[in-house]
């Protein structure tokens, strides 16, 4: 067997008008793999985008590629040639068509005709317009970009016979492996198949089908994550030897638990949409998906969800090696008609039925390709989707079949068909994250409650009490995509699930902008956007506080996800979560949701060992109900453990209590098992807390293998203070509130000026959702309220008025009760005390407590909750300042 590879220098034409003929003459060169982007090729795009990245030489049409090679005695040869991964191709070998393809996610392999030996003309034009489909993150100028090129393996293989589309099937209950191929060229019509450890043994090929079942041994060790176990078989066609790696394992469901092995198993998923921003594709080198997957690794991710694409085959080699669990999806974001209904495209739908099919054959023998998803937030026929499921499931039995993500968003169901339910809700009101678009409210638990540990989604999953009576009929305006659009809503609220539950596009909590990476775009895809945001920052007179911006908003939305992801953890019915996501998304507005930036690097936010404390597959946790206390609390929680390593056992949990100066208090529990991956809760207690000054302490869980968390607590004084409208008293001392400086100069004691909060944000407490430029449009032409847009506090930590009340320059949970009862006010103050980071579309100065003219303004009403500590804590503090 020859394998002959084709990649280096190459000539192109670029014809965007689409001229069907072959090229008179190819005047650029190319190095593939590559893309004509990346290689600089087409006219310079002058486009400044703000949505997503800038393609600097964005090409669509016609790309053709010639070379020459050299045939040698290729008689009773079988030639194919394998372009990894490229978009449609038709080839063309000495000015003769031979066929033409248009798989996004697998490779096309052309069998090549009978050639004399000596030089040929290989062309091939790769189209990167008019999809079969319209191709979801594949073809999205909002992650990879619409690139034309071939970004894989360019090669030949001669042999006398081929093997191609190798799959190894276990069935871990039966004892056996089932092995198929697809055989080109001459053969005797049996293989010789040997698997590690055993004879040789033959397999029959029937009708170019290669087909059969061996018997294992019983001594085989498995794959999961934990140990990530491969084997090598070995096929051998007339001489022509073919090796494959597989994995033993089996993941299963039993009620809404998932299994692997006979093992409960929790997923800790990200979204992934194929973003490199140097290259604008993804690599198809293992080296480069073993960095970007250890480096999720190293986050405490064991699942990859890809949105409405699919990998190359080193991403799934990587993933095998890590024991990564792997969901590539269809190129589908839409509706899915039945025939005969209107939207129905036979073509369409024939095409992405059969690249299902490609995939599975393609990448099936991966341990790691564990679930097959229909495509994203899919609408339209529930039979059509159903028999999709069945069929494949009947060409591929190891797969968990997924009918789509966050399918038929507010009215889900579980198809007859269906492995395991991924969405965000199960009803308008049974919410199963934490954040949502305003668009989509209600919102949830970490948008609208105050910070805790103790909520789960258990009731929404499995509620105590349901109105079967109630339901959703008719039309509806949906998000769709960046846009809206309606469609046929038609469902009950009596909707349990009873097969595992996945929660879907977890978080979405927006980061700051990081200007500095801005240098780091020297590839293919410039962050113009970028550029516009750091303009506009500039213009609103802010640029000099972008890096405060950044550091603030993004401890806050850390802490979001925090709360999100041991919100997930607690919760027993459910198997697990997708987060949207751990590293920024480009497109779509420019949603940088990630702690990590779009290049998989560190933000500098969190160390990945202090994520994975609450982010991995032993989590210790807290149960608290609040993290504010007052003095003389007392400092009751209860803690848990979530294990899904099976090579650990936990049998106590010390609990220790700590200030500055050290320990001050500790206890010590025992973790009970129950069967399951959560521990039974158990009480501590650890006394009563003081503070005679505004504190912060320490709550640290650890368990005996050193596997540690930790909750910060504020505790404030119990100031003896009344609050009123008109103001403040303490100690027999006075400071009024007032709506105007007129009336603050009027007066003989000191005055804080209050201004009306009529037509002004609300103060939120959480991060904005996603980013504020799609949703404020989808919120526009959905005729639903418009999002805050706001992205937390930005706080002069060392100034009198604040200093003794909190030491954080960013949101923490003492703030959340002062939120409540403010608003943002939009002024032109040079240097505000406290305030809210706006988003960089708006990019206004939205300040809580700042000086005008030398007197205090303050947008929060605080007499509205003045029987909360940190209320009390903060006027008393601003009080004595004010006063000294």
């Amino acid at each position: 067997m020859q394998h002959i590879d084709l990649s280096g220098l190459w000539q192109v034409y670029l014809d965007a008008d689409k001229t069907p003929a072959l090229p008179a003459c190819y005047p650029d060169q190319i190095i593939l793999p590559g893309t004509t982007s990346a290689a600089g090729l087409g006219p310079e795009n002058p486009a400044r985008e703000t949505y997503f990245l800038t393609d600097a030489h964005a090409f669509e049409g016609y790309a053709w590629f010639m070379r020459r090679f050299e045939a040698g005695d290729w008689a009773d040869q079988q030639v194919m040639l394998t372009l990894e991964r490229t978009r449609k191709t038709t080839l063309y070998l000495d000015g003769a068509e031979i066929g033409a393809q248009s798989s996004l996610c697998t490779p096309h392999r052309y069998l090549l005709p009978p050639m004399a030996a000596g030089w040929h003309t290989l062309v091939i034009r790769v189209d990167n317009t008019d999809y079969p489909t319209r191709g979801g993150h594949m073809t999205s100028p909002d992650t990879q970009s619409n690139w034309n090129g071939i970004t894989g393996e360019i090669s030949l293989t001669v042999a006398r016979a081929i093997l191609h589309g190798i799959r190894v099937n276990a069935d871990l209950a039966r004892g056996t492996v089932r092995i198929r191929a697809d055989v080109t060229g001459t053969h005797s019509g049996f293989a010789s198949v040997a698997l590690p450890g055993q004879m040789e043994q033959l397999l029959p090929i029937t009708a170019d089908k290669l087909d059969g079942v061996l018997p294992l041994t019983g001594r085989e060790a498995l794959w999961d994550e934990f140990a990530p176990n491969l084997h090598t078989l070995a096929i051998d066609v007339e001489g022509e030897v073919y090796t494959v790696s597989f994995g033993l394992r089996q993941f299963a469901c039993q009620g809404r638990r998932l299994l692997c092995n006979g093992r409960e198993v929790f997923l800790r998923g990200k979204h992934d949409a194929l973003v490199f921003p140097l290259t604008g594709y993804a690599p198809t080198d293992v080296d480069s998906w073993m960095r970007v997957l250890q480096t999720a690794r190293d986050y405490g991710v064991n699942h990859y969800r890809f949105h409405t694409c699919c990998p190359p085959e080193a991403a799934f080699t990587a993933a095998d090696a890590l024991g990564i669990a792997l969901s590539p999806e269809l190129p589908f974001w839409g509706t899915v008609a039945a025939e005969g209904e209107e939207g129905y495209n036979a073509a369409e739908r024939a095409f992405l039925i059969e690249e299902g099919y490609r995939m599975l054959r393609e990448y099936g023998h991966h341990p790691s390709f564990v679930f097959l998803s229909m495509g994203n937030e899919l609408w339209g026929s529930k039979a059509a989707l159903n028999a999709m499921l069945r069929d494949y499931r009947a060409y591929d039995p190891d797969k968990l079949y997924v009918s789509g993500a966050n399918n038929f968003q507010w009215v889900p169901e579980v198809l007859p068909e269906e492995d395991v339910f991924v969405g965000v809700r199960f009803s308008r009101e049974r919410l199963i994250r934490g954040s949502y678009a305003m668009c989509d409210a209600p919102q949830g638990i970490v948008q609208v409650s105050e910070p805790e540990s103790i909520s789960t989604y258990d009731r929404m999953i499995v509620p105590t009490a349901i109105d079967s009576a109630a339901g959703t009929d008719g039309k509806v305006l949906i998000q769709y995509g960046t846009g809206v659009k309606e469609v046929d809503a038609q469902g009950v609220e009596a909707f349990i699930p009873q097969v595992p539950v996945i929660s879907h596009e977890v978080g979405q909590y927006e980061f700051y902008p990081d200007f500095s990476e801005i240098d780091r775009y020297t590839g293919a895809l410039k962050a113009r956007n970028f550029e516009v945001f750091r303009e506009r920052l500039q213009q609103a007179g802010l640029y000099g506080e972008h890096e405060k911006f950044f550091r603030c908003a993004g401890m806050l939305s850390i802490a979001c996800y925090r709360r999100e992801i041991e919100t997930l953890l607690r919760t027993a019915e459910l198997s697990g979560f997708q987060l949207l996501d751990l590293q920024d998304f480009p497109g779509q507005g420019t949603a940088l949701v990630g702690i990590l930036n779009a290049f998989m690097a560190s933000k500098g936010l969190i160390e990945p060992a202090v994520w994975r404390q609450f982010c991995a597959s032993t989590v210790v946790l807290g149960r608290f109900r609040r993290f504010v206390l007052a003095d003389g609390d007392d400092l009751r929680f209860c803690v848990q453990v979530s294990e899904c390593d099976p090579r650990r056992v936990h049998t106590a949990v010390h609990c220790a209590l700590l200030s500055e100066d050290g320990l001050l208090a500790e206890a010590t529990a025992a973790v009970h098992p129950t069967g399951h991956r959560l521990s039974e809760p158990v009480e501590i207690s650890l006394g009563e807390v003081h503070a005679p000054a505004a504190t912060r302490l320490t709550v640290r869980l650890t368990l005996e293998d050193g596997t540690v968390n930790e909750y910060p607590l504020w505790v404030f004084p119990r100031y003896e203070i009344d609050i009123t409208q008109k103001g403040m008293v303490m100690g027999g001392k006075r400071v009024a509130f007032v709506s105007t400086p007129a009336e603050a100069r009027a007066l003989d004691v000191p005055a804080i000026v209050i201004p009306d909060r009529a037509g002004k944000l609300p103060a939120e407490y959480a991060s904005d959702f996603w980013c504020y430029p799609m949703f404020r449009s989808i919120s526009q032409s959905m005729g639903k309220p418009l999002p805050v847009g706001t992205l937390g506090l930005c706080i002069d930590a060392q100034h009198p008025w604040v200093r003794r009340f909190t030491r954080e320059e960013y949101t923490t949970p003492a703030w959340y009760h002062l939120l409540k009862v403010a608003h943002c006010e939009a002024v032109p103050c040079a240097a505000p005390v406290v305030q809210m980071i706006d988003n960089t579309e708006r990019c206004q100065r939205l300040c809580l407590l700042w000086a005008e003219d030398g007197i205090p303004h303050m947008t929060l009403r605080l007499w509205e909750d003045a029987s909360d500590v940190s209320v009390r804590a903060f006027a008393a503090e601003l009080m004595q300042a004010l006063l000294s």
